[in-house]
């Protein structure tokens, strides 16, 4: 839910919140902001005949910053993770299928009270946004280069040039015999197991996301798609849902390097190979893939 600001003959009444933490919290920073437990929003993108394009909504003109232009979102409710609260404000303010995007990353602004994430994800299957509730006057797809055209919400502008290099997905093509082998927990007694073990960690806590920081991205967290290429006693493990699975006919190191090979062409796509080898790290960054520490995907 979107802020109210008072009522007048054209506004709904909008006072009874909805959600419990529907109200304004005095920030120590000297301003009032929209959600106890702080607020996010959903920037979608896809691309476009004219490159990219994103959904943005025109706020109803009773809300605060009305008739400026933005994303959904509005405040979490209590123990609502900021990506699940994006994804559910998108719903309700804009008809949001959630099987037509993948959340891709985020962004965190922080203040002393209170704070507000912007989830950035991809259309993945067609849909086309909607009014849905009373706090948009519009919704539309715009190409992303005319967004300074628009009147843009003024926090909303702020984090827009940021927000611009976050239109992109993650891959991590994953060295399983490199990364199971980073620690000493007795791997060698049962090595197809503990590969299944790592392709299991990967499906849950990793693909929940990776710090931005440690992958040298802008933005707070990314949840990338997963590739785990597997060889020799491990080969032939299936996939699970968020791990796709690669079984080496040949030399490990081969197959990862084909794997980035397969995928450097393709747009918006950021790849890092998790692999603490050396000699793969430069064949993969030839191809322009960056490598991250097995030690990221172990936590």
């Amino acid at each position: 839910m979107t802020g109210w600001r008072g009522a007048d003959s054209s506004s709904p009444d909008l006072r009874l919140h909805r959600q419990p933490g529907d109200d304004w919290v005095q920030c120590g920073c000297g301003q009032q902001h929209w959600g106890l437990f702080g607020a996010a929003g959903l920037l979608v993108w896809r691309e476009g005949d004219n490159g990219r394009q994103v959904v943005l909504q025109q706020r109803a003109d009773w809300t605060h910053h009305g008739g400026t232009w933005g994303i959904p979102g509005g405040a979490l409710t209590g123990g609502e993770s900021a990506v699940a609260g994006a994804v559910r404000e998108a719903v309700e303010e804009a008809g949001l299928v959630t099987s037509a995007v993948r959340v891709r990353a985020d962004r965190r602004l922080e203040h002393p009270d209170w704070s507000y994430t912007t989830a950035v994800a991809e259309a993945v299957a067609a849909w086309q946004p909607s009014v849905t509730d009373p706090e948009s006057h519009q919704l539309r797809w715009i190409d992303l280069s005319t967004a300074e055209d628009y009147p843009l919400l003024p926090a909303f502008a702020a984090s827009l040039p940021e927000l611009r290099t976050m239109l992109r997905r993650l891959v991590v093509i994953v060295d399983a015999a490199n990364v199971v082998g980073s620690r000493p927990d007795g791997w060698w007694r049962d090595r197809r197991g503990a590969t299944v073990s790592l392709r299991d960690h990967l499906a849950g806590p990793i693909r929940g996301g990776l710090p931005a920081d440690a992958l040298d991205l802008p933005g707070a967290t990314w949840y990338p798609d997963i590739v785990l290429v597997v060889e020799g006693a491990a080969r032939g493990i299936e996939a699970v849902d968020g791990v796709q699975v690669i079984s080496a006919e040949g030399s490990g190191d081969d197959a990862i390097v084909a794997a980035v090979a397969a995928r450097a062409d393709i747009p918006d796509t950021v790849l890092r190979v998790a692999t603490a080898d050396r000699e793969l790290g430069s064949r993969v960054a030839a191809l322009g893939a960056e490598t991250i520490s097995p030690r990221l995907l172990r936590h």
